[in-house]
């Protein structure tokens, strides 16, 4: 592109121009007209274009931003006198890659005062970006998020799980994510573009349930007037979850072992065995070698559905991925609810830190969508908590102040955690999801009694 005589660079002094094209972070400036008029090295090196290239062309036509069109900060400033510090985006280099910046703007001015364009400066995230994904590739898998580690040894084995064509086995207390963690071995697995189906067993009695497994042919019973597909036609080529299998009922049981065993079943009213090779997936929260044990549970389909058992731990085992489930939770709930809501208070994680959560994370899910209820935006505090985590015992007698309330509710919280840890002050706090300085500070603050010998102390 010509440049135009009338656009000249800007000529800056030889200290000041030494520091500009020695910083890391890109440098430009602008005139009123939006003409690029100082351009430094760095903003070279992010953007791969030339200094000579980008004089005197028009900022847009070199940054190609996602905020140049409708939500360009420079031009906020220019129009409001304000600075912009630290705004994220990102611009499109040279080569047509895409480049996560933070930026910073100001108002350009002369001696004498008078606006004469304005400067912006942005940093190349690019690394930032890179070392996050990696981070969250570690605490994540599929939906499921986690930096437990228990969970995390379950993340280890999970895709070699996943590849098998075995039946796999979940156990694990109600909430604790069993379907989720279905649908990631199906996301993860050769089958991931065949159907996931899913049937809670113990949803349906044996009449209903065995037709929904297996269908029926027209005629079958009254009311069949045509052929009906079951989940395992509907599971061909894919993955079938059948959730609560210790609900199923001593002669469907029957049935389940034979098609693990023959991989085929005959549908109702029908006489011709239809093959199968959906992959079974099996969950319950009852322990099956007790209902093997005393007969409920036939032990041979108990060793085809137990090939490979995964457990997942209650929620109360892995607290330290609280904080990590409620941003989740958030990122949902604001996408749900068009809502704005930012995060969640330190004292209100604390009591969710606190909690014993026996619904698990089914539990946390429906607490943090309460909260939604309740603030459409802002930010999750106290206020917007059931009233099972935010007291306990009776209410007191008398009125008394927010900042009594809640030093009740964190010397409550504290409390709890020092006593589930063994009075050991460090994992309390880690528990806590604070450091442990500001737990021995709010625990003189608050005046909580400890016994003479640390929770570490082995005597």
């Amino acid at each position: 592109m010509r440049k135009s005589s009338r656009h000249n660079p800007i000529t800056a002094p030889a200290t000041t121009e030494a520091i500009l094209e020695s910083i890391s972070d890109g440098v430009f400036t602008v005139d009123t007209e939006w003409r690029i008029t100082y351009f430094n090295r760095a903003a070279e090196d992010i953007t791969g274009i030339s200094r000579q290239d980008a004089l005197g062309r028009f900022c847009s036509e070199v940054f190609r931003s996602n905020m140049c069109e409708t939500d360009c900060a420079l031009r906020k400033t220019l129009k409001n006198g304000k600075p912009v510090i630290g705004r994220s985006g990102y611009i499109i280099d040279d080569e047509g890659n895409r480049i996560p910046i933070s930026l910073s703007t100001a108002v350009l001015k002369d001696a004498s005062g008078k606006v004469v364009g304005g400067a912006e400066t942005f940093r190349d995230l690019s690394e930032i970006e890179t070392l996050r994904h990696e981070l969250e590739g570690r605490f994540h898998m599929g939906d499921i998020v986690s930096r437990s580690p228990l969970m995390q040894r379950l993340f280890e084995v999970i895709p070699t799980i996943a590849v098998s064509p075995s039946t796999v086995m979940l156990t694990g207390e109600t909430g604790t994510g069993k379907e989720l963690m279905a649908r990631t071995i199906h996301t993860l697995s050769k089958r991931r573009n065949g159907p996931f189906v899913a049937l809670n067993c113990g949803a349906l009695p044996d009449t209903l349930l065995e037709s929904e497994l297996f269908g029926y042919k027209a005629g079958a019973f009254t009311g069949a007037t045509k052929d009906k597909p079951g989940r395992f036609a509907l599971a061909q080529g894919g993955t079938l979850f059948l959730d609560e299998i210790g609900e199923v009922s001593p002669a469907l049981q029957v049935r389940l072992l034979r098609v693990l065993q023959e991989h085929s079943y005959e549908p109702l009213g029908g006489t011709v065995s239809v093959p199968t090779d959906a992959r079974i997936i099996v969950a319950t929260n009852r322990d099956l070698a007790e209902l093997t044990r005393n007969g409920t549970f036939r032990e041979d389909l108990y060793y085809r559905v137990n090939v490979v058992r995964i457990e997942l731990p209650p929620l109360r085992r892995r607290k330290e991925d609280i904080p990590l489930l409620v941003e989740q939770f958030i990122g949902k709930f604001n996408r749900l609810h068009h809502a704005t809501v930012r995060g969640i208070a330190p004292e209100a994680l604390s009591l969710l830190m606190a909690h014993h959560w026996p619904g698990n994370v089914r539990e946390l899910e429906n607490v943090v969508e309460r909260a939604f209820v309740l603030c459409p935006d802002g930010t999750i505090d106290i206020r917007y908590l059931p009233d099972e985590l935010t007291l306990r015992g009776s209410r007191p007698a008398g009125p008394t102040s927010l900042q009594d309330a809640r030093f009740q509710v964190e010397a409550q919280a504290i409390q709890a955690a020092l006593e589930r840890a063994g009075y050991n002050r460090l994992e309390a706090a880690r528990g806590l999801g604070m450091h442990k300085t500001t737990l021995f500070r709010k625990i003189r603050q608050l005046g909580i009694p400890l016994p003479e010998k640390d929770g570490r102390s082995k005597k």
